[in-house]
Protein backbone atom coordinates (compact mmCIF):
# COMPACT_ATOMS: atom_id res chain seq x y z
CA UNK A 1 0.00 0.00 0.00
CA UNK A 2 1.44 3.53 -1.12
CA UNK A 3 1.07 6.54 0.87
CA UNK A 4 -0.58 8.70 -2.03
CA UNK A 5 -2.14 6.89 -5.22
CA UNK A 6 -3.86 8.22 -8.28
CA UNK A 7 -6.13 6.01 -10.54
CA UNK A 8 -6.86 7.08 -13.69
CA UNK A 9 -10.06 5.75 -15.36
CA UNK A 10 -9.77 6.48 -19.03
CA UNK A 11 -12.82 8.08 -21.47
CA UNK A 12 -15.05 5.14 -23.80
CA UNK A 13 -12.72 5.60 -26.91
CA UNK A 14 -9.59 6.19 -25.32
CA UNK A 15 -7.03 3.63 -23.89
CA UNK A 16 -4.91 3.33 -20.45
CA UNK A 17 -1.75 5.54 -21.39
CA UNK A 18 -3.67 8.59 -23.24
CA UNK A 19 -1.95 11.67 -23.47
CA UNK A 20 -4.19 13.36 -20.74
CA UNK A 21 -3.15 10.55 -18.54
CA UNK A 22 0.37 10.03 -19.66
CA UNK A 23 0.51 13.76 -18.52
CA UNK A 24 -1.17 14.30 -15.59
CA UNK A 25 0.71 10.76 -14.53
CA UNK A 26 4.18 13.02 -14.94
CA UNK A 27 2.54 15.68 -12.45
CA UNK A 28 0.97 12.96 -9.91
CA UNK A 29 4.85 11.25 -9.84
CA UNK A 30 6.38 14.61 -9.28
CA UNK A 31 4.32 15.27 -6.16
CA UNK A 32 5.06 11.52 -5.27
CA UNK A 33 2.34 9.48 -5.79
CA UNK A 34 2.20 6.11 -6.91
CA UNK A 35 0.08 5.92 -10.46
CA UNK A 36 -2.25 3.11 -11.46
CA UNK A 37 -4.22 3.27 -14.73
CA UNK A 38 -6.38 0.48 -15.53
CA UNK A 39 -6.97 -0.46 -19.13
CA UNK A 40 -10.64 -0.72 -19.35
CA UNK A 41 -10.40 -1.16 -23.51
CA UNK A 42 -12.89 -2.91 -24.92
CA UNK A 43 -15.45 -2.25 -21.99
CA UNK A 44 -18.53 -0.52 -22.96
CA UNK A 45 -20.69 -0.58 -20.34
CA UNK A 46 -19.60 1.57 -17.64
CA UNK A 47 -21.22 -0.43 -14.62
CA UNK A 48 -18.76 -3.30 -16.04
CA UNK A 49 -15.94 -0.40 -15.64
CA UNK A 50 -17.25 0.49 -12.19
CA UNK A 51 -16.98 -3.08 -11.24
CA UNK A 52 -13.69 -3.55 -12.27
CA UNK A 53 -12.17 -0.53 -10.62
CA UNK A 54 -13.39 -1.45 -7.12
CA UNK A 55 -11.64 -5.45 -8.15
CA UNK A 56 -8.84 -3.66 -7.77
CA UNK A 57 -9.56 -2.41 -4.34
CA UNK A 58 -7.22 0.69 -5.03
CA UNK A 59 -6.37 2.46 -1.99
CA UNK A 60 -3.56 4.46 -0.29
CA UNK A 61 -2.61 4.42 3.32
CA UNK A 62 -2.76 8.53 3.21
CA UNK A 63 -4.11 9.64 0.46
CA UNK A 64 -6.05 8.31 -2.93
CA UNK A 65 -7.01 10.47 -5.66
CA UNK A 66 -9.46 9.46 -8.77
CA UNK A 67 -9.18 10.97 -11.82
CA UNK A 68 -11.72 10.18 -14.49
CA UNK A 69 -11.83 11.40 -17.89
CA UNK A 70 -15.44 11.23 -19.85
CA UNK A 71 -16.90 7.90 -19.36
CA UNK A 72 -13.85 7.67 -16.77
CA UNK A 73 -15.32 10.65 -15.10
CA UNK A 74 -18.67 8.64 -14.54
CA UNK A 75 -16.61 5.50 -13.31
CA UNK A 76 -15.02 7.46 -10.84
CA UNK A 77 -17.84 8.94 -9.48
CA UNK A 78 -19.35 6.04 -8.67
CA UNK A 79 -16.98 4.25 -7.05
CA UNK A 80 -16.22 7.05 -4.97
CA UNK A 81 -19.31 5.99 -3.28
CA UNK A 82 -17.31 3.02 -2.18
CA UNK A 83 -14.01 3.98 -2.14
CA UNK A 84 -14.15 7.99 -0.49
CA UNK A 85 -10.86 8.70 -1.71
CA UNK A 86 -9.46 12.22 -0.53
CA UNK A 87 -9.74 13.67 -3.81
CA UNK A 88 -11.76 13.14 -7.27
CA UNK A 89 -10.89 15.25 -10.33
CA UNK A 90 -12.91 15.15 -13.36
CA UNK A 91 -12.40 16.01 -17.09
CA UNK A 92 -15.01 16.66 -19.14
CA UNK A 93 -17.16 14.06 -17.15
CA UNK A 94 -19.97 11.58 -19.02
CA UNK A 95 -23.31 12.34 -16.51
CA UNK A 96 -26.84 12.55 -17.75
CA UNK A 97 -26.14 9.97 -20.05
CA UNK A 98 -29.74 8.09 -20.71
CA UNK A 99 -27.78 5.13 -21.62
CA UNK A 100 -25.82 5.12 -17.70
CA UNK A 101 -27.28 3.49 -14.80
CA UNK A 102 -27.18 6.72 -12.85
CA UNK A 103 -27.72 10.16 -14.65
CA UNK A 104 -26.29 11.89 -11.61
CA UNK A 105 -23.86 10.44 -9.53
CA UNK A 106 -23.28 11.60 -6.46
CA UNK A 107 -19.47 12.67 -5.52
CA UNK A 108 -17.78 11.28 -2.35
CA UNK A 109 -14.25 12.48 -2.03
CA UNK A 110 -12.82 14.91 0.40
CA UNK A 111 -12.53 17.41 -2.70
CA UNK A 112 -13.67 17.31 -5.84
CA UNK A 113 -12.96 19.42 -8.98
CA UNK A 114 -14.62 19.21 -12.41
CA UNK A 115 -12.93 20.95 -15.77
CA UNK A 116 -15.10 20.84 -18.31
CA UNK A 117 -14.94 22.51 -21.95
CA UNK A 118 -17.30 25.32 -23.10
CA UNK A 119 -17.38 23.43 -26.19
CA UNK A 120 -17.73 19.86 -25.06
CA UNK A 121 -20.20 18.36 -27.63
CA UNK A 122 -20.88 15.47 -26.15
CA UNK A 123 -21.70 16.76 -22.75
CA UNK A 124 -23.08 20.13 -22.47
CA UNK A 125 -21.41 23.00 -20.33
CA UNK A 126 -24.74 24.00 -18.85
CA UNK A 127 -25.30 20.19 -17.46
CA UNK A 128 -22.00 20.31 -15.93
CA UNK A 129 -22.49 23.38 -14.29
CA UNK A 130 -25.58 22.29 -13.64
CA UNK A 131 -24.34 19.45 -11.49
CA UNK A 132 -21.56 21.46 -10.05
CA UNK A 133 -24.09 24.03 -8.75
CA UNK A 134 -25.91 20.71 -7.35
CA UNK A 135 -23.18 19.18 -5.44
CA UNK A 136 -21.50 22.25 -5.04
CA UNK A 137 -18.03 20.97 -6.18
CA UNK A 138 -15.70 23.38 -7.98
CA UNK A 139 -15.77 23.88 -11.88
CA UNK A 140 -13.28 25.44 -14.04
CA UNK A 141 -14.58 25.94 -17.56
CA UNK A 142 -12.06 25.91 -20.42
CA UNK A 143 -12.58 26.96 -24.00
CA UNK A 144 -11.85 23.74 -25.75
CA UNK A 145 -14.04 20.91 -26.70
CA UNK A 146 -14.64 17.00 -25.04
CA UNK A 147 -11.18 16.02 -25.72
CA UNK A 148 -9.91 19.43 -23.55
CA UNK A 149 -6.21 18.76 -25.78
CA UNK A 150 -5.99 22.31 -26.02
CA UNK A 151 -6.50 23.10 -23.08
CA UNK A 152 -3.99 20.86 -21.41
CA UNK A 153 -1.32 23.35 -20.10
CA UNK A 154 -4.25 25.49 -17.92
CA UNK A 155 -5.15 21.58 -16.53
CA UNK A 156 -1.99 20.43 -15.65
CA UNK A 157 -1.34 23.84 -13.95
CA UNK A 158 -5.40 22.73 -12.20
CA UNK A 159 -4.38 19.55 -11.43
CA UNK A 160 -0.72 20.20 -9.84
CA UNK A 161 -2.72 22.76 -7.50
CA UNK A 162 -5.74 20.23 -6.95
CA UNK A 163 -3.26 17.74 -6.07
CA UNK A 164 -1.22 20.34 -3.55
CA UNK A 165 -4.96 21.42 -1.85
CA UNK A 166 -5.83 17.52 -1.40
CA UNK A 167 -2.32 16.46 0.78
CA UNK A 168 -2.58 19.68 2.47
CA UNK A 169 -6.16 18.76 3.22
Amino acid sequence: MQDKVVYFAHGKESGPWGTKITQLAQIAKSKGFHVESPDYSGMVDPEARVEKLLELKPAAAQCLVLVGSSMGGYVSTVASQDLKPAGLFLLAPAFFRAEYDMQNPQPVAGMTMIVHGWDDELIAADDIVRYAKEHKVRLDLVVSDHRLISAMPAIEKLFADFLDEVVKS
